[in-house]
């Protein structure tokens, strides 16, 4: 998994990325017919209360994939199948996404999966919804996180895009989503990470998500 890593972003120290993995609960990890890892994403769950409310957090760390297995929908089924595992390990209770993002490619999963999301470049973020991210944000980041621009600064060592991946695209660089994370983002290629949140059920997803997720709730995680 570090030697992925290691391919697809500079800057990071080998001690960073394993103390993040040992933070975590799961890791969705994707092989080759030979067994050889070509994607993964990592994720830690927990327990929080707002407003008084229990709610759970699904935090997502770090996810890459291999350029030649873009497009393919595997990492994103298993991914959303075991998102409905942990929401049926508490289905009363609220699941939010907690996502921190340096490249414009994960913050487009927001909108493949998801039908509301924040923060997004057509609809301004709700005010309760913005508390709550400011909330969930502040209790995971500290004063890492910067309310006012909505990122997340790491101050050790962190990774951040290689060149090639940071650079977008010019099929992508008219895309009104990846204008409006560049616009929230603009150091993105020095590792700052824009916070983005979305409640994780059923109705808030996309038709081939939400079949997956369902898939997942009559599973059990592991």
């Amino acid at each position: 998994m570090f030697d992925l890593y290691h391919v697809n972003y500079d800057g990071g120290e080998p001690s960073v990325f394993f103390r993040d993995l040992d933070a975590k609960n799961y890791a969705v990890v994707l092989r080759d017919a030979n067994g050889i890892i070509r994607g993964f994403s990592t994720l830690a769950v927990y327990n929080e209360v707002f407003q008084g409310q229990p709610i759970r957090v699904l935090y997502s760390g770090d996810t890459i994939i291999e350029q030649a297995y873009w497009g393919q929908n595997q990492m994103s089924k298993a991914w959303l199948e075991l998102a409905g595992c942990i929401k049926q390990e508490a289905p009363n209770t609220p699941l939010y996404w907690l996502l921190i993002v340096k490249g414009h490619r994960t913050y487009r999963y927001l909108s493949l999966f998801s039908n509301e999301y924040y923060p997004r470049h057509n609809l301004k973020t709700p005010p309760e919804m913005q508390s709550l991210m400011d909330h969930l944000a502040t209790q995971k980041f500290g004063d890492q996180y910067d309310a006012i621009n909505g990122l997340v600064r790491f101050p050790e060592p962190r990774s951040y895009l290689n060149q090639e991946l940071a650079a977008i695209p010019d099929k992508d660089s008219g895309r009104l989503d990846v204008q409006y994370f560049l616009s929230r983002n603009p150091q993105y290629y020095k590792g700052d990470e824009l916070l983005c949140v979305c409640e994780l059920n059923a109705e808030n997803l996309t038709r081939l998500a939400r079949q997956w997720f369902e898939a997942g709730r009559n599973q059990k995680a592991s």
